[in-house]
């Protein structure tokens, strides 16, 4: 009888630190690096930035490349991205 409990104690411990994987998966997916892809057209720049939780302030062409200005949690950031590989050249927080 006491296996059956300490099986069950366990089973019902891990289950509120399994519910906190994909939070973090999901966190870790939004960091911004010079490898990530976001687009090729500013539309899916904004896109990409918007769904990651970007709110995207400005974003034009300049010099060839995706000019964005985005704000996240009280930061202020600035990229570059190539529109013919999507990814992003320069970035710049604040």
């Amino acid at each position: 009888m006491r296996k059956y409990l300490i099986i069950a104690a366990i089973g019902l411990a891990t289950i509120p630190a399994l519910a906190l994987i994909p939070a973090l998966a999901t966190e870790q997916a939004a960091e911004l690096t010079p490898d990530t892809v976001l687009g090729t057209t500013i539309a899916e720049v904004t896109a990409a930035l918007t769904d990651m939780g970007y709110e995207v302030r400005k974003s034009e062409m300049d010099d060839g490349k995706i000019e964005v200005y985005f704000v996240k949690d009280k930061t202020k950031g600035e990229l570059y991205v190539s529109p013919e590989t999507g990814r992003i050249l320069e970035l710049e927080t604040e």
